[in-house]
């Protein structure tokens, strides 16, 4: 039988079915991707990364999503629960939220917060450009 794979000398969590749940949430929205980028999967909306999965990234001590909010979004979500919400590191810094998907999550909760990314990219994909150097 073969060993479970391993991230940073560590084993790593079966994480098949919660990345196939993830998946199923992030392909159903409009216009939606999926990739490897960084060694996980990632999800895009058009040209624009809204989703990535974390399978241990980084040596992390759980499974799951990093995800792009709005101005206030991760603020708002650590602080309403902490023990499922964490500020990713590198994407933390632009505002991006992290989810724990192992233990048991309330995908309900789940879906919203993608649904909420997926739009936040989306909406900004389609915002006009400023013009430069027009008056």
């Amino acid at each position: 039988m073969a060993s479970a794979p391993k991230r940073r000398g560590r084993a790593a969590e079966p994480a098949g079915p919660i990345l196939a749940r993830l998946r199923r949430i992030c392909l159903a929205l409009p216009d939606t991707t999926e990739k490897i980028s960084h060694g996980e999967p990632t999800f895009w909306a058009g040209k624009r990364m809204f989703a990535t999965f974390d399978n241990h990234h980084h040596g992390a001590a759980h499974v799951g999503v990093w995800l792009a909010m709005p101005l206030g979004g991760q603020e708002g979500l650590v602080y309403q629960d902490p023990e499922r919400y964490f500020v990713p590191p590198y994407a933390g810094a632009r505002g991006w939220v992290g989810v724990r998907l192992d233990g048991r999550p309330s995908w309900k909760a789940v879906e919203r917060v993608v649904r909420e990314a997926h739009a936040f990219v989306a909406s900004r994909r389609a915002a006009p450009t400023p013009s430069r150097g027009r008056a």
